[in-house]
């Protein structure tokens, strides 16, 4: 994948996460600096994710650890255990904030 077509996946993305949290009735707060997006509940705790274009990677950092996830077969995958981003992302929040928040789905290619 060139750089680029990365740019454009990973804030493709980024912008899913911010317009599915704008659009779910939880409270999370939401800062966007550049390619760094934090999401901050109500009990203190952070999840931020970021762009790394570098290695070609979305980072996800959370109180139960940092994930990395490359692109592949057209989704955002653990370089680690093979999960989805968005659905791994799901899970953190939703244990986190105690309410199930669910993404689209896929980043468009």
């Amino acid at each position: 994948m060139t750089e680029s077509e990365f740019l454009e996946r990973a804030e493709a993305a980024l912008r899913q996460v911010e317009t599915a949290i704008d659009a779910a009735d939880v409270d999370i707060e939401l800062s966007r600096a550049g390619n760094v997006l934090t999401l901050e509940l109500d009990d203190g705790s952070r999840v931020v994710v970021n762009s790394q274009a570098p290695m070609q990677q979305l980072w996800l950092a959370a109180r139960s650890g940092a994930h990395h996830y490359a692109w592949v077969d057209g989704g955002w995958h653990d370089t680690r255990d093979g999960s989805e981003f968005f659905a791994s992302l799901s899970r953190i929040l939703s244990a986190l904030g105690g309410t199930p928040i669910v993404f689209g789905g896929r980043t468009p290619a």
